[in-house]
């Protein structure tokens, strides 16, 4: 086994009627990472997951895991792995504990795994709840645990965060974080909240329309992101401070009472501040406003 632990080589997917859902996907996940997998709703991420799983059936390319092919490893392959596809398969009337001790049993783990699971996700307090009375992030708590049960090498989870308030949103973050770190475990986390992504993902795949658009470590993306992003100055004399920086910086746009600058570095921000005070220029405000995903597809696609 190399570097990584899921590669794909022009993976390919369509339904029946030629919709074509993914388009020769090559992705390379690293051992060790937590790979934050991002598109927009629909965009096949979900579809990739399931290949990936064996729940779909593959049409065309290859799927490496652990370095081996997975349609001729199955069943050993899928030992080692857990996952959370969509909604938690969870049985209401039944405890947390009951839940995990009717998978523990298809997984044959000893039972003392029940305790351990419950205690990294923090559910063993409510170990003794019925599942109907879970909040959903419980509910995602009680999965990521099922997951565990077996304590695989590799954890895949569809948009853990999807439908969270805030709190929950934090706390499953700070699982993921742990559970990368203080366990071992390489984590391949979709959704389509690059903010999200961007608190707790070491390396990062952008997926669009079934083509593979960014793929690299975070600090690349995040390189990415600030050569895209704007300067935004607000001012007293559009104008005159225009003629002032535009044979200094470069300008975007003027706007009313503001200049708009392609962002390059922390320290160029200073020194543009510098130049339109000493110049004269009353600042009222300057921000850098960063792109969001949707923009950030459109700059890697016109790219």
């Amino acid at each position: 086994m190399g570097d990584y632990l899921i590669e794909t080589r022009s993976l390919s997917y369509e339904f029946s009627k030629g919709e074509k859902i993914l388009n020769d996907l090559n992705l390379k996940i690293p051992k060790g990472s937590v790979y934050g997998f991002l598109g927009p709703n629909g965009a096949g991420k979900t579809t990739t997951l399931r290949l990936i799983l064996g729940l779909l059936r593959k049409q065309r390319g290859l799927i490496e895991i652990f370095g081996k092919d997975f349609s001729k490893n199955r069943i050993q392959t899928l030992s080692r792995l857990g996952s959370l596809i969509e909604q938690p398969s969870i049985y209401g009337h039944l405890t947390g504990k009951e839940n995990l001790e009717l998978f523990r049993k298809t997984y044959g783990c000893n039972r003392s795994r029940i305790a351990e699971v419950l205690d990294i996700v923090k559910l063993t307090a409510a170990g003794g709840k019925k599942a109907k009375n879970y909040s959903l992030g419980m509910k995602q708590k009680l999965a990521i645990a099922i997951a565990l049960l077996h304590d695989p090498e590799l954890l895949i989870l569809d948009e853990p965060t999807n439908g969270l308030d805030p709190g929950g949103i934090i706390q499953t973050r700070e699982l993921i974080n742990k559970l990368n770190k203080d366990f071992g475990k390489t984590i391949v986390v979709s959704s389509h909240l690059l903010s999200e992504v961007e608190k707790m993902a070491t390396h990062v795949g952008i997926i669009n329309k079934g083509n593979l658009l960014f793929q690299g470590s975070l600090s690349q993306l995040q390189q990415l992101k600030s050569r895209q992003s704007t300067v935004e100055v607000e001012v007293n004399d559009t104008q005159k401070a225009g003629e002032l920086v535009k044979s200094l910086f470069p300008v975007k746009e003027i706007n009313g009472k503001k200049i708009l600058l392609e962002f390059e570095t922390k320290e160029r921000v200073a020194q543009l501040t510098h130049a339109l005070v000493h110049g004269g220029i009353q600042v009222y405000q300057v921000a850098v406003m960063q792109n969001d995903l949707e923009n950030l597809f459109i700059q890697i696609t016109s790219e």
